[in-house]
């Protein structure tokens, strides 16, 4: 009797919360095994220790367990800290479809277990039945991702100089942390209840991030980010917005166009909310308001979160067109204008001077001598034109003078007097179109002059040039 006891001792296993009727079975199985093959001439033993695991939630994972000499011994897969047995041998004890396991028919068991749930964290055993019972334990860490709470609002806003409080929850395996970052890389600003600057930084890490003394500077997205070094990151985006009236900036308070060009009147606005922006011709209390035609093109772009360029485009202008142009706008906590002043460019007057150059000419006639010393010569001389003619007809003229004055000093002197020369010309003629008549100079060696011979020469002189 007490043998039979002691051996029923050493085939026992922990069960810990399986059904009765589970229990029952794997014992009775158990020992039936064992009774047959008692004697072992080697203990079975573990060939490597049953390793620690962490995985992400929802991915696959798997314990090994390697045995060697396990002769009739069984393997069992055990979770220690709930005291459930999964599985013995190749048999599934538990009811779980997310566990399985396998054995290569050697030495080697393994347990896998899919599709991982947090639940599954926690220690894993691999147990023979010898006795004393032989284990080895292994870990699972199963992980979770950062996650960030829907619960919190994701706007703020605040009028310009007060203050929001932006709040963010995370969940996560292991515990995330939370930081804070503006989007664009721009700085986070830390001020008091008046204003003032206290601290700028980069990023701030915390849960709640409160923001005093706002300023339209500080409007736009805040990141919250929670990390645990899961990957992925989760981030979500905040929306602050700092209320305040419009504010009117003019890029050109005066412009000056030409008629029948195109012009483009621009004013930039800084409002939040948004203001409603207009245009009209004159004052906003007398004129008009402009809307998009084919002469007005109404245009706007957005430049930050709070400013807006306002562009009013006039197509051929016209004398009318000229004058002062009002932008506005309003919005739920003012009003703000501004205004251009659209002049016409002023004509250049050209001035054209004419100079006029008047050109006189003088010829000078030296009076002749009779007191020189060497034999006087008769020269002919003819103030040069610019007009070319027949060299003919220059040759018959210069002829005929010659002529003339030897016919003189033949009547004066006699045929054989050597005073008979011809008068040499000293210049070809060139006869001018139009102008003063020439004058001719008549130098005669005769060492007498007279009148009548003077009176001559002037007239062949004259006969010629006619």
């Amino acid at each position: 009797m007490a043998d039979s006891l002691r051996k029923k001792r050493a085939v026992s296993l922990e069960t810990g919360g399986l059904p009765l009727v589970s229990t029952f079975a794997l014992l009775t199985i158990v020992a039936g095994q064992l009774q047959g093959s008692g004697y072992s001439e080697q203990e079975p033993e573990f060939l490597s220790p049953l390793e620690n695991l962490t995985v992400a939630q929802g991915r696959d994972v798997h314990f090994t367990c390697t045995v060697n000499h396990l002769s009739s011994y069984k393997v069992a897969w055990i979770k220690s800290d709930t005291k459930t047995i999964l599985a013995i041998h190749t048999h599934m004890v538990t009811l779980n479809p997310r566990l399985s396991v396998t054995h290569n028919g050697h030495n080697t068991w393994k347990l896998y277990i899919s599709n991982v749930e947090p639940k599954d964290s926690g220690t894993y055993m691999c147990q023979i039945n010898t006795d004393p019972m032989m284990s080895q334990m292994g870990h699972l860490s199963v992980v979770i991702p950062p996650d960030i709470a829907d619960d919190d609002g994701s706007e703020a806003s605040a009028p310009e100089g007060g203050s929001v409080a932006l709040r963010c929850t995370a969940t996560g395996v292991p515990a995330p942390t939370i930081s804070w970052k503006r989007n664009e890389g721009r700085n986070i600003v830390f001020r008091d209840e008046d204003s003032k600057e206290n601290k700028v930084v980069y990023s701030y890490v915390g849960s709640t991030l409160v923001l005093k003394g706002l300023r339209r500077e500080d409007m736009g997205t805040y990141l919250c980010i929670a990390a645990n070094g899961i990957p992925p990151t989760k981030s979500r985006r905040y929306e602050v917005t700092v209320l305040f009236p419009p504010v009117i900036r003019v890029a050109s308070p005066v412009v000056l166009r030409a008629t029948d060009m195109q012009v483009t009147l621009q004013c930039y606005v800084e409002a939040s909310p948004r203001a409603l922006t207009t245009w009209q011709k004159g004052k906003s209390q007398s004129g008009g308001k402009l809307l998009n035609s084919s002469k007005y093109i109404i245009s706007e772009e957005v430049v930050s979160e709070y400013g807006i360029r306002m562009n009013l485009t006039i197509t051929r202008l016209k004398k009318m067109d000229f004058g002062e142009y009002t932008c506005a706008a309003i919005n739920g906590y003012g009003k703000a204008e501004g205004t251009i002043n659209l002049k016409e460019t002023p004509q250049k007057t050209t001035t054209t001077t004419t100079t006029t150059t008047t050109t006189t000419t003088t010829t000078t006639t030296p009076r002749p001598t009779s007191t020189t010393t060497r034999p006087p010569k008769k020269h002919l001389k003819k103030q040069p034109d610019r007009t070319n003619h027949n060299a003919l007809d220059a040759d018959l003229r210069q002829a005929e003078l010659n002529n003339a004055l030897n016919f003189y000093n033949i009547n004066t002197y006699g045929a054989n007097n050597s005073h008979n020369e011809y008068a040499q010309r000293t210049e070809r003629q060139k006869v001018r179109p139009s102008g003063p008549p020439r004058h001719f100079v008549v130098y005669n060696r005769s060492p007498f002059t007279t009148p009548s011979l003077t009176i001559f020469i002037t007239y062949c002189a004259i006969h010629i040039v006619i």
